[in-house]
């Protein structure tokens, strides 16, 4: 796998309305993961349409679309090691009561429609996701840690 995989991951509003983005941050960094692109945004029902259109279909769609527009959510990028599998397993299973504690959602969340974040859940949908969150592009940069971080 190469150090340099990318997996996006939003907080959503109600990890925002509850003050959870700098303890997920936190916890990317701690770690060893980078960030190399950051933003709130209050998305538009059409963006999310996008992001979620693999879930058109479904009978909570409807559900999902108003909820995620209903306030301001923290899109990222991080960049490391296995970075996709690594990230959905530090956010927890979808539904936060099969979370382990020590994941995001086994500490911060209680149900599956308000659990806090978002996780690509493979390479390919991490960079489809990517695109469509940060079309202006992401930072690149040396990180000072990454010969303590990377054999």
């Amino acid at each position: 796998m190469s150090k340099t995989e990318r997996t996006y991951i939003m907080v959503k509003p109600d990890g925002v309305q509850r003050g959870l983005v700098g303890a997920i941050i936190a916890r990317f960094e701690q770690r060893g993961f980078k960030l190399i692109a950051l933003k709130l945004v209050q998305a538009t029902t059409e963006h999310l349409e996008l992001h979620y259109a693999d879930l058109k279909g479904k009978p909570f769609f409807p559900g999902l679309i108003k909820y995620m527009a209903s306030g301001p959510v923290v899109a990222m990028v991080w960049e490391g090691l296995d970075a996709v599998k690594t990230g959905r397993v530090m956010l927890g299973a979808t539904n936060p009561l099969a979370s382990a504690p020590g994941t995001i959602r086994g500490d911060y969340a209680l149900a599956v429609g308000r659990n806090i974040c978002h996780g690509s859940d493979a390479v390919d949908s991490a960079e489809k996701e990517i695109k469509l969150w940060f079309p202006e592009g992401l930072t690149q940069y040396s990180h000072s840690q990454e010969n303590w971080i990377f054999e």
